[in-house]
Order: C-alpha cells, then structure tokens, then sequence
C-alpha cells in the first residue's frame, strides 16, 4: 500500500502481537484523551490471545507502528469494558468486535483508518462473518455511520454497564454487510 500525497514512502499492513504493545500505547497516547488510555497490561492480555485479530500499519523497514486497529472475533451484544480483558465466544464466532482504531496525526485524512477496517471487513468476510460491532467514542458516530455502523440497542444490563465504562456519550454500533447474490 503506498499512501499519497503527504506519505510517499511504502507502507505495510501487518498482524499484533503482544511485542506491539509500547507502540500501541504511543499511538493511543497521541490520539486519545487521558480517560482512555488503557493498561499495557490489559494490551499485553488482549493481544496474546488466539481470538483477536490485530493489525497494524508500519513503514517498510521501520518498526514503529503509524497506525493500528484492535480487534476480535466475539458475540453480538458483548462489550468489552474499557480496561477489560477480550472475552473469547462462548460458541461460536458471531461477528468482528472493532476494539479500537488510532491513526497518528502525520496520516490523519488519507484514508488509513478506512484501509484498516476494510481489512478486517474483508478478513471477517472470508470467514463467513458479515455483522461488525464497536463502540463509538469521542463524538465519532458520524464517522462511523458512514462506514454503515448504526446504533444498536443494548438489551442485557452487564453489558450497558461495560458500556458505560466509556462515559456518557459511548454508543453501541452494529454493522452488517450486505449479503452477495450471484
């Protein structure tokens, strides 16, 4: 993937692991208010487990991340607290979980945020997953919405309550591709 017209050097997408940790952590330190910036222990716990599916954005050749999205596979209707470990599905893989998303500023308007979701779209398509879910945070429900998220209502009380962990404004959204005909 080569970024244009501010970034003209290569640029690659690759999977987290709990060794990402500290770059994950700068980068939410740049991009999120002090209320949520999460645990390096709670980063480390959530990207050692065999249910996320991380990924992250580098330069060829630089180790440092630029930009990355985490995320699981889990359950319709589970949030996870902010500062809460990733809970694995209880049966079965029901939909992509989009935990969390940052893009350093220096990317900020050419589309890497988009790029990385897509991905992880893509990822959940081939495995036969078509409903996506995240919290919005930050007034960024627009933003989400024009990625075909909507707010979805939460029924069960524990998970309003994990909800609530994000503040006042956190919105629960649900996505789901549309399904292909032949």
């Amino acid at each position: 993937m080569t970024l244009q017209p501010a970034i003209s050097l290569p640029w690659r997408v690759r999977a987290l692991t709990a060794t990402d940790v500290p770059g994950v952590q700068q980068v939410q330190a740049v991009c999120y208010g002090d209320e949520f910036i999460e645990s390096r222990e709670v980063f480390a716990r959530r990207l050692s487990v065999a249910y996320q599916c991380s990924i992250g954005l580098v330069r060829d050749g630089d180790v440092g991340l630029h930009a990355y999205a985490v995320a699981y596979w889990s359950a319709l209707e589970k949030v996870t607290p902010l500062n809460g470990d990733f809970t694995e599905p209880e049966h079965t893989e029901q939909l992509l979980y989009l935990h969390d998303v940052s893009v350093l500023p220096l990317l900020s308007g050419q589309g890497v945020a988009r790029y990385l979701i897509e991905t992880l779209l893509a990822q959940a398509s081939a495995r036969g997953i078509a409903q996506a879910a995240l919290v919005s945070v930050q007034g960024s429900q627009g933003y989400w919405q024009r990625l075909g998220f909507q707010p979805y209502a939460l029924n069960d009380p524990r998970q309003q309550a994990n909800l609530a962990t994000y503040g006042p404004d956190a919105i629960y959204m649900l996505r789901t591709a549309p399904r292909q005909t032949c």
